[in-house]
C-alpha cells in the first residue's frame, strides 16, 4: 500500500478518512491495526482486501495492483488468495455448519468440499457440530465456523476485522489462539484490526490509525 487515500463525498461536501497511508505486510507475518472507533479501521481492512478502492493510491497483493482491477477482477483475487473474518460472523442461517464452510469450495467448483470442510471444522474443535445450523451454535462455535470457511481454501493472507469483538475473554483467546496457530502452521499472512490490546500485542508488528493516518502506538 502506497500513498493510499480514501475519501467520500456527501451533502456537506468530503470527508477525508484515509490520508497518505503506506504500509508493506511481508508474507507470513501478523500485523495489528489498533485505533479508536471511527478512525477509519475497517475502511483501511477493506481497501487491503479489496473490497473498496482507494481514492488515491496503489494497493498491491501479491504484487498484484487492485487499483485498476474492476470488481469482478478484484473477486476473483480475492476467492484465490484471501480469507476474510467479520465480527459478526456473517454465517448463513440457512445452512449448517458443514455447508457454510463448504460454499466457497462450491463456488469454485471443488470436488472435494464436503471432504475440506469437513477438516477445516476438526481444526477448530467443531466436527461433532457440523450438521448444526449457526442458530445452534454459540458465538464462539460461530466465530470458529466462519474461521473454517475463511481458512478452509488457505489463503495466503487472513483479514480479521474485529475477530473476538462479540466473544467473552475466554472464547476471544481460545479465538485469538486459532488466528495465530494458523499464521504459523500454514504461514499464512494474518492483518487483523482490534480493539483487544492483548490480541493486537500477539502480533509481531502493530500500527495506530490516528486522523486517517498509520504510525506506531504511543
Amino acid at each position: 500500500m502506497a500513498d493510499v487515500s480514501k475519501s467520500v463525498f456527501g451533502p456537506e461536501g468530503q470527508l477525508d478518512i484515509l490520508s497518505g497511508v503506506n504500509l508493506a505486510v511481508a508474507a507470513g507475518e501478523s500485523f495489528a491495526i489498533v485505533g479508536a472507533s471511527g478512525s477509519g479501521k475497517t475502511t483501511l481492512l477493506g481497501l487491503l482486501a479489496g473490497l473498496d478502492v482507494p481514492t488515491t493510491g496503489s494497493i498491491r497483493i501479491d504484487g498484484q495492483p487492485l487499483e485498476g482491477m474492476d470488481e469482478e477482477a478484484r473477486a476473483a483475487v480475492r476467492r484465490r488468495l484471501v480469507g476474510f473474518v467479520f465480527q459478526s460472523f456473517h454465517l448463513l442461517p440457512a445452512l449448517t455448519a458443514e455447508e457454510n464452510v463448504m460454499l466457497p469450495l462450491e463456488l469454485e467448483g471443488d470436488d472435494n468440499a464436503r471432504d475440506k470442510s469437513h477438516a477445516a471444522l476438526e481444526a477448530v474443535g467443531l466436527a461433532a457440530r457440523r450438521r448444526h445450523y449457526p442458530a445452534q451454535l454459540s458465538g464462539g462455535e460461530q466465530q470458529r465456523v466462519a474461521l473454517a470457511r475463511a481458512f478452509v481454501h488457505r489463503p495466503r493472507i487472513l483479514f480479521a476485522d474485529e475477530p473476538t469483538g462479540n466473544l467473552d475473554q475466554h472464547t476471544g483467546e481460545h479465538v485469538g489462539d486459532l488466528l495465530f496457530e494458523m499464521n504459523r502452521q500454514h504461514h499464512t499472512t494474518l492483518i487483523l484490526v482490534t480493539h483487544d490490546p492483548r490480541l493486537a500485542a500477539r502480533c509481531a508488528r502493530q500500527a495506530e490509525l490516528r486522523e486517517g493516518r498509520l504510525g506506531v502506538p504511543a
